[in-house]
């Protein structure tokens, strides 16, 4: 069985930096108490702007070890290069993880794989800051082709240029499902501290990623979040994080009920005729797209026309609303549909063939 999974939920918790000894000494004498997995805490800061503080090195993990002979707790730290990986090992690390603004660099990715060619240590890698499961994927993959047999992916949601719907980073929920669908067996632990960024929504992200049959949950934990010397607003005390395990309500991925069984097989064939339905629909809405590229090229018109896009935008818009439809959804769909349209017409125009051609 995989490290990840021999919990449910696998959590790990931990300050999001290693400050002082007694600060080490004093959080992972309160998690221990509630049985989490693993102690986590930053080392080695990789910070935005100079001058910050980028955690205390080498000098952080003789404290984090004297937390895990005191409390009988496992650790892990955070690895951004091939000294880190060397450090990490030679002074007895249990776990580690790559994070966001590492794993959008292949190169080091590897070299950090490469490091820990045939270690039989865990490591999780958490998602890139841009939206790319391939990438995300292929990070993990370096490490599985290096030997590493417990590799997880951390979800900790993707940088935008501002905040929307109150996140530091979007979840986008349809990346990690992604990665869930190409890679059934592969444990994914969420971190809601970083995509929230607030203390207050880390219960509802963290309730949400069980929901969505994540393995685990990633929460930073302070003895007292508003002095903590990095990402203050995001991190919860020992006694908000009992609280939130305490109220997180896990679920079965399937039921013995033969009753909810019936049902949810009955209406999922009737899903499954409808989804049928759509992708012959779409199919003829795009064959029409094709017979008016052929009028266009005919008439020498533009494939995109500005005008009738807003037109479909506002009826499409109208109706989802008569339907209690998320106008945001419908809008978000139809641009996929609108764009392959004028792919199609695009094709008919000529302007691809010129395009490849230069």
């Amino acid at each position: 069985m995989s490290f990840f999974k021999t919990a449910k939920p696998f959590i790990i918790a931990g300050p999001c930096s290693a400050e002082t000894r007694e600060q080490v000494l004093e959080t992972a004498a309160a998690l221990s108490a509630m049985k989490i997995q693993l102690f986590r805490a930053g080392i080695w800061k990789p910070r935005t702007r100079p001058g910050s503080f980028e955690g205390n090195g080498v000098v952080a993990i003789e404290w984090l070890n004297e937390a895990r002979d005191l409390n009988n707790i496992k650790y892990t730290i955070e690895v951004a290069d091939t000294e880190h990986v060397e450090l990490a090992l030679k002074n007895g690390a249990d776990a580690l993880w790559i994070g966001a603004r590492t794993t959008v660099n292949p190169f080091q990715v590897q070299r950090l794989a490469e490091a820990l060619r045939g270690v039989d240590i865990p490591v999780m890698v958490k998602n890139p800051v841009n939206t790319d499961v391939d990438l995300w994927l292929g990070g993990i993959e370096r490490f599985e082709a290096m030997g590493i047999k417990d590799v997880a992916a951390i979800h900790r949601g993707f940088s935008g240029y501002s905040a929307v719907g109150g996140m530091r980073n979007q979840p986008n929920w349809p990346i990690p499902i992604e990665l869930k669908r190409r890679r059934p067996e592969l444990p994914i632990i969420c971190d809601p501290s970083h995509i929230t960024g607030k203390r207050s929504r880390i219960a509802e992200v963290a309730q949400k990623a069980m929901d969505m049959h994540f393995d685990g949950l990633m929460i930073e934990t302070h003895p007292r979040p508003d002095e903590a010397w990095t990402d203050a607003a995001q991190q919860v005390n020992p006694a908000q994080l009992k609280d939130i395990l305490e109220h997180l309500v896990i679920r079965d991925e399937f039921t013995n009920d033969m009753s909810s069984q019936v049902q949810l097989e009955y209406l999922r064939q009737l899903m499954d005729n409808l989804d049928a339905e759509i992708i012959d629909l779409v199919a003829k809405r795009l064959d029409l797209s094709l017979q008016i590229g052929e009028i266009k090229k005919n008439s020498n018109m533009t494939a995109y026309q500005p005008a009738r896009w807003r037109e479909i935008v506002e009826t499409a818009s109208e109706r989802a609303q008569s339907h209690k439809l998320s106008k945001e959804f419908i809008i978000e769909l139809y641009e996929k549909i609108h764009h392959e349209s004028i792919r199609r017409q695009l094709s008919i125009l000529g302007t691809m063939e010129k395009e490849i051609k230069k």
